[in-house]
C-alpha cells in the first residue's frame, strides 16, 4: 500500500499480501529485511498528525514486525523513540532509527537480551538518560517456538520463553514505574493464542495468557497514579517470529488463510492501535485487551 492510498476506502480482504507464504527458515531472531515478502510496517504508508508530540517512548522488539510498526508510528506522531532489540538484529534496528530521524525525532538504539534481569534494569536507566524521560512503554518483544510434542519442549526453551515474554515485563515495569508521570501509558503484547491456543505453541500460549493477567492486575494497581496499562492481542501477523521457528515450516503456505478475512495481517495494521493506546484519545481506557485478529475473535 502506498502513502497515497492510506486514506482511501478499500476491501480489507484485498489489502496487502493475500496469498499464503513460501516456506523459508531463518535462525532466530532473524531479520525482517530477509523475509519474502518483507513485512509492511508502515515505512511508506503511515502518516502522523502530532498525536504524541513531545513524548518519549521505549519500544521492545522495535527492530521488526509489530514493534517496528509502533516505533515508526510513534516517531511520525511526534515522539522520540528508544529501540530495544537483540544485537543480531542491528541492521533492521538501524533502518528503523533512520526512519525515526527522518521524521525529525530522536532515535536511541539499546540492544540487549530481555531474558536478563540486570539488562532490563539497565535498559530503563539508559532510556531515561538518553531520551530525558519516559511516557510510553510499548513492550512488544517476544519469543515463539513451535514444537509438535510437549516431550520435545526443553526446560531451557520453557524458561527462556517465560523470561522474555513475561518476566521481562515485571523487571521493566518495576524499573520504570518510579519515573512515569500521570498520563503515561504501558502497552503489552499478548496474542490470540491466549484465547485459542494452538497445539504446537503450549509454552508460548501460556505466556500470552499470563501477560493478560499481569497487565490487568498492574493496570488496577497503577490507576491511582494516573498510569494506564492495556494489552494488544494480535492474530496471525507476518513478522520474523513466523520464519524463525514460530510456525512449523509446513504451516507457512497457509499462514493467515483461516481467518475470516482470508489473509494474515501486516504490522502496519496495528500502528493506529498502538498510537491510540499511547495517546490521550484513550484516556478512559485501561486494563483492556484489544484483538487485531482478522476476525478470529477473542473468546
Amino acid at each position: 500500500m502506498s502513502a497515497k492510498d492510506i486514506n482511501r476506502m478499500q476491501d480489507p480482504r484485498q489489502e496487502f499480501h493475500r496469498e499464503g507464504y513460501e516456506k523459508q527458515q531463518q535462525e532466530a531472531p532473524g531479520l525482517q529485511s530477509e523475509m519474502k515478502p518483507v513485512p509492511d510496517a508502515g515505512e511508506e504508508s503511515y502518516q502522523g498528525c502530532g498525536k504524541l508530540r513531545g513524548r518519549k517512548a521505549l519500544v521492545t522488539g522495535g527492530d521488526s514486525g509489530i514493534g517496528r510498526a509502533a516505533a515508526i508510528a510513534y516517531a511520525r506522531e511526534g515522539a522520540d523513540v528508544a529501540l530495544n532489540y537483540l544485537p543480531e538484529e542491528q541492521s533492521d534496528a538501524e533502518e528503523v532509527a533512520e526512519l525515526v530521524r527522518k521524521a525529525g525525532r530522536n532515535a536511541v538504539l539499546l540492544p540487549g537480551d530481555l531474558s536478563d534481569e540486570s539488562f532490563c534494569k539497565q535498559l530503563i536507566r539508559d532510556a531515561l538518560e538518553k531520551l530525558g524521560g519516559l511516557d510510553i512503554l510499548a513492550l512488544v518483544a517476544g519469543k515463539q517456538v513451535a514444537v509438535e510434542d510437549i516431550q520435545d519442549i526443553t526446560t531451557e526453551q520453557l524458561t527462556k520463553t517465560f523470561e522474555v515474554n513475561v518476566f521481562s515485563l515485571f523487571w521493566i515495569a518495576k524499573a520504570a514505574l518510579p519515573h512515569l508521570k500521570p498520563g503515561a501509558s504501558i502497552i503489552t503484547c499478548s496474542s490470540i493464542q491466549a484465547y485459542q491456543p494452538g497445539k504446537n505453541l503450549i509454552d508460548y500460549a501460556s505466556t500470552k495468557a499470563a501477560i493478560i493477567a499481569f497487565s490487568r492486575a498492574l493496570a488496577k494497581q497503577v490507576a491511582s497514579k494516573g498510569i494506564r496499562v492495556n494489552v494488544v492481542a494480535p492474530g496471525p501477523v507476518w513478522t520474523p517470529l513466523q520464519v524463525t521457528g514460530g510456525q512449523l515450516q509446513e504451516d507457512l503456505p497457509e499462514f493467515g488463510q483461516k481467518t475470516p478475512l482470508k489473509r494474515a495481517g501486516q504490522p502496519v495494521e496495528l500502528s493506529g492501535l498502538y498510537v491510540f493506546l499511547a495517546s490521550q484519545e484513550s484516556s478512559f481506557i485501561t486494563a483492556e485487551v484489544f484483538g487485531v485478529t482478522g476476525g478470529m475473535h477473542l473468546s
